[in-house]
């Protein structure tokens, strides 16, 4: 008699950073950091996300952003669908207070619009999907330099009192953990570019890490805060059926305007992939800066929107790669893909 191996269905998408996500959430909510312990863990987040944004700068080559300034009207595409599309959303969101959404929650969710796109992610689907790489790599890093400066002037401009007190000292925070590192990066490529190109596990690692890292953080401040208990499962249901609704509208918007637009299938695949997802790696360590104690609540959605996003992705970037003419927006079948 044949022995049968237990095997997961091809169509589950596990991947296990998705569950470290949710067990240094429940972490979090068991164990959270207080007093001294917060001090030292907001230490070493800031720190872990600082250094991956030099890493960030250490690994973007100048022929590549070269290449991605010739491919202008891409790039342009892809910052339209995650700065302008994406927040015009987000605004739409107030209709959905206080019946669909809390305030706090409807804050978090304008704020996962203002926030830039993936690197990793949008650069692993689209060479599943045999989209265009080199545009993808270039997209999510332009995007990510663009947020430093857009998201939080936006957040000023749309959040209000609820970005928790946004000022110009924020505005310095951020330059300084986020941008301060990634021109260090660029500065030292020179030396030490072709290390990190040889060891991309690295910059994984860091990426994966620091999440982890600022997740743990965050999600700790809530806690001792006392604030989850504003958050009830029927407004969780709620909130990722809003995200679901989000995330299909710029699917769509950013396949099919892009054909508009007379953009070939490969170059579609990158603006989909790019314009369509939001990065956890820089929208959590700002949301840390313009929140304060609030910012577990708000990034909920955020946290939420990035897991649901790998998933229906992974299924689409599938879908069109065992059927190179596809034209359609969904997909069928899904292998575990380990992306951030």
């Amino acid at each position: 008699m044949s022995r049968r191996t237990l095997q997961l269905p091809s169509w589950l998408p596990i991947d296990p950073y998705i569950l470290a996500l949710v067990g240094t959430v429940v972490l979090a909510a068991l164990l959270p950091a207080s007093g001294a312990a917060a001090e030292v863990a907001g230490g070493a987040s800031t720190g872990a996300v600082a250094f991956l944004f030099f890493l960030y700068g250490a690994r973007l080559s100048t022929a590549e952003a070269l290449d991605g300034v010739r491919h202008w009207r891409l790039h342009l595409t892809v910052l339209v669908c995650t700065f302008v599309a994406f927040p015009l959303l987000g605004l739409a969101s107030k209709g959905l207070v206080p019946y669909v959404l809390t305030p706090q929650l409807q804050s978090g969710f304008l704020f996962l619009c203002l926030v830039p796109s993936t690197i990793q992610s949008s650069i692993a689907f689209t060479s599943m999907a045999r989209g265009n790489v080199p545009a993808a790599i270039c997209a999510g890093s332009f995007s990510s330099i663009a947020g430093i400066f857009i998201t939080p002037l936006l957040a000023a401009a749309l959040l209000g009192n609820g970005g928790g007190g946004f000022s110009g000292d924020a505005l310095l925070r951020i330059g300084v953990q986020l941008l301060l590192p990634f021109v260090a990066g660029q500065l030292l490529r020179r030396w030490i570019g072709g290390f990190i190109t040889r060891n991309k596990k690295i910059l994984g690692y860091v990426d994966r890490g620091s999440i982890l890292l600022v997740v743990y953080t965050a999600f700790s401040e809530g806690v001792v805060a006392g604030i989850w208990h504003q958050v009830t499962p029927a407004r969780l249901g709620a909130l990722l059926g809003a995200e679901a609704v989000l995330l299909a509208l710029m699917l769509a918007l950013s396949w099919y305007g892009a054909k508009r637009l007379g953009f070939g299938r490969e170059d579609r695949i990158a603006i989909q992939f790019a314009g369509s997802k939001k990065s956890l790696a820089s929208g959590l360590p700002m949301a840390s800066v313009l929140f304060g104690a609030q910012a577990g609540l708000a990034v909920l959605p955020l946290m939420l929107f990035h897991q649901m996003q790998l998933m229906v992705c992974a299924v689409i970037a599938k879908r069109r790669a065992r059927n190179p003419e596809e034209a359609g927006a969904d997909g069928a079948a899904v292998v575990p893909v380990t992306v951030t």
